[in-house]
């Protein structure tokens, strides 16, 4: 241990030595966390969103720092405010625009609303230096915002009220909904919801402003609402996202909706002409779906990700789709290439497409020749998240995190492949162990692999949790603060992270291999590689549990089912009746494609409920709308209804959050969810009595 956690607001500031924090999880939810990246025009400004909870401890708020380019200069805060920030663009001049919850009255108006009658508010930080100041104002806010590199064209993405003929209009609803307190809300059309929000009385419009139209005598910014130009490229679209803008400002792209038939969505890529005031159709097919875009700094080539749909029998694939200007129709990219690539920016000359992939528990950056298909990797261990490209496209920033390490900024020589650290605005402790990379044999011959962490100065063989990844179509590959492995090594468990069939990054066919088979592959995989690690050394094969979140918590549920090797399982937001979980998910129409009656009947962890008889314990939030909360209360139903003891002496409990969605999001509910597992786990594998956490 060399020093303990730096705050954001000291970066280069060391604590002494001591225990572990990470032991103490005030200082774990307390550790802030890297976001997105965003580079100026010029190359001199990159800003790196840095989230760390609120002053009462309920809620993660984000602030934007300053990161050296160079790697000199300590990272330093761009932005303040309690209340933190929301998305952000650079403008061609260097002032940064960007939205935040920070209230800002209109001139004339008193200091004093009612908090569902105040409109979101737009910042601007001037480049040149000075106070943020705003800039506009709109209920609902934005959620996107893209300024042009060489013009003054902004675009601004927003919901809106579905019966609004515009802005105005918008305007007047909400705020009549907002004082009615109406909430109600009409559909017209599938999905209703979507993880954690409704959809429906809203629908997806794009906007368009001339910034120096704006400009009021001094130079400054101001009722930028009153100047936007509605430029959506059709109505009706539930979900959508600005994905970028040409240099010039002349042309946009877009990833958007279409409903289909049989209550289907449609996934297209759209292209904006700004200055004809036209939309194209860029990427479009009856049966597979187009998302991901990205577009050239010249607006001639596009490049985003097509996703054959699946069936009952045949998995979903993925390939990059390329569409170049002057052309109607795209063509594949790299498609010889065995793994599922994701765009991230496109080089200046528009030649090269730089993306990241999921690669054998890492998820690296490659460089992809948009002429030929030839790939080149730009970094090794570790996975790519946000993604930044300077101006002049020498150089990638980057943040990258992997099991030993939860986030650094790095920038990547785009020729040479050299890639350099960059002074982060926060430090981490060293961790409570060592990582693994481990291998096993599936019994079928397939190799298998994953990460075993143990503890470090471990008092004999550690109790093994093995811990099921969601998705399915996922892999342990990047560090997870959510739900983050380290503190159960910090606690003396050795902990198994395994990728079993359907996981990303091993190629097609290791998908196909749990396809409409979840039961089977994946199944027999994890018990394949637990199997493995039982024997290694450090482990202690007698004490063992497993945990899962989402398809995670449903192959725990199933493992229940088949198995009583574990002493212990924790089941979060996890699929229990298939038969049930299809109809009620916020994308039927997807998970349909995959299960037929034939696998939800096959597959299904609830037709094998009376053969659980390991202790479980069940989380779930309200807010879950991926998972429903039906899927929960039904498992804890079959937990209770079937254990034939004394009702005082059942071993299962619920922890059941009225407010979180499929993850556990809070502070301070983030807090409850480790304890409870902690006191669960110690409970069943050490024997200690169970300790019901502070404020339950």
């Amino acid at each position: 241990m060399t020093d303990r956690i730096a705050t954001a607001a000291e970066p280069d500031q060391a604590a002494p030595a001591g225990p572990h924090p990470w032991y103490e999880l005030d200082d774990f939810v307390a550790t802030p966390r890297l976001g997105n990246l965003v580079v100026a025009p010029d190359g001199t400004t990159l800003l790196v969103g840095v989230s760390a909870p609120n002053p009462a401890g309920t809620a993660y708020v984000t602030s934007w720092w300053r990161v050296d380019p160079a790697g000199a200069a300590p990272a330093r805060r761009w932005t303040r405010s309690v209340e933190g920030e929301g998305t952000a663009t650079f403008t061609r001049d260097g002032d940064l625009l960007f939205t935040s919850k920070r209230p800002a009255p209109p001139p004339g108006k008193p200091e004093e609303k009612d908090p569902d009658d105040e409109p979101d508010v737009l910042w601007c930080l001037p480049g040149v230096g000075g106070e943020a100041y705003a800039v506009a104002r709109r209920r609902g806010g934005w959620s996107g915002l893209v300024a042009a590199a060489e013009a003054d064209t902004m675009l601004l993405s927003a919901a809106a009220a579905v019966s609004s003929a515009d802005e105005a209009e918008h305007a007047t609803i909400t705020a009549d909904r907002a004082k009615r307190k109406i909430s109600a809300i009409l559909h017209e059309r599938y999905p209703v919801r979507l993880w954690d929000h409704d959809l429906g009385a809203t629908d997806v419009r794009v906007l368009a402003v001339e910034l120096e139209a704006t400009r009021n005598a001094t130079g400054d910014y101001e009722r930028i609402e009153d100047a936007l130009t509605d430029v959506t490229p059709s109505r009706g679209s539930a979900t959508g996202e600005l994905r970028g803008q040409s240099a010039d400002g002349s042309m946009a792209v877009l990833d958007w909706t279409e409903a289909a038939r049989h209550g289907a969505q449609r996934q297209v890529v759209v292209g904006l002409d700004l200055g004809a005031g036209t939309s194209t159709m860029l990427a479009r097919d009856e049966t597979d779906d187009f998302s991901g875009s990205v577009i050239s700094s010249d607006g001639r080539v596009v490049v985003c990700v097509r996703e054959v749909a699946s069936t009952p029998t045949r998995p979903i694939d993925q390939v990059l789709w390329v569409v170049e200007s002057g052309s109607r129709t795209g063509r594949p990219l790299a498609a010889d290439w065995d793994a599922w690539p994701t765009p991230r920016a496109i080089s200046p000359d528009s030649s090269t497409v730089y993306v990241t992939v999921d690669e054998r528990g890492h998820a690296p950056l490659y460089a992809v020749d948009i002429a030929t298909g030839a790939r080149r990797r730009l970094t090794e261990d570790g996975s790519v998240a946000s993604v930044a490209l300077s101006r002049d496209g020498a150089t990638l920033f980057a943040v990258i995190s992997s099991y030993t390490d939860p986030g650094s900024i790095v920038a990547v020589d785009t020729a040479s492949g050299e890639v350099r650290a960059l002074r982060s605005p926060v430090h981490y402790p060293d961790l409570p162990g060592r990582c693994e990379n481990v291998t096993a044999v599936a019994a079928d011959g397939t190799a298998l692999r994953g990460y075993l962490l143990l503890p470090n100065d471990a008092d004999g063989p550690a109790p093994l949790a093995l811990w099921v990844h969601g998705g399915p179509l996922s892999s342990w590959n990047s560090w997870s603060w959510r739900w983050c492995p380290w503190l159960l090594v910090s606690r003396g468990y050795a902990v198994l992270l395994p990728d079993p069939a359907l996981s990303t990054g091993y190629g097609r066919d290791f998908v196909a291999r749990g396809w409409g088979r979840w039961g089977a592959e994946p199944y027999t995989d994890l018990m394949a590689i637990t199997d493995t690690i039982c024997e290694h050394p450090a482990v202690d094969a007698a004490r063992t549990v497993a945990m899962g979140g989402s398809f995670g918590g449903y192959m725990v549920n199933w493992i229940a089912g088949q198995t009583d090797r574990f002493a212990a399982i924790v089941s979060h937001a996890s699929l229990w009746n298939l038969e049930s979980f299809g109809p009620t998910t916020d994308a039927a129409w997807y998970w349909a494609r995959e299960m037929s009656p034939e696998m939800m009947r096959d597959n299904s962890p609830h037709r094998h409920a009376h053969r659980i008889t390991t202790p479980m314990l069940v989380v779930h939030g309200d807010k879950d709308y991926r998972v429903p909360i039906s899927e929960g209360l039904a498992l804890w139903w079959a937990l209770t209804s079937n254990w034939d003891g004394p009702p005082g002496e059942m071993p299962h409990r619920f922890l059941y959050f009225p407010d979180e969605n499929h993850w556990v999001l809070t502070p301070q509910h983030s807090r409850i969810w480790y304890e409870t597992v902690f006191a669960f786990l110690a409970a069943r594998v050490r024997g200690e009595p169970f300790v019901r956490p502070a404020g339950l």
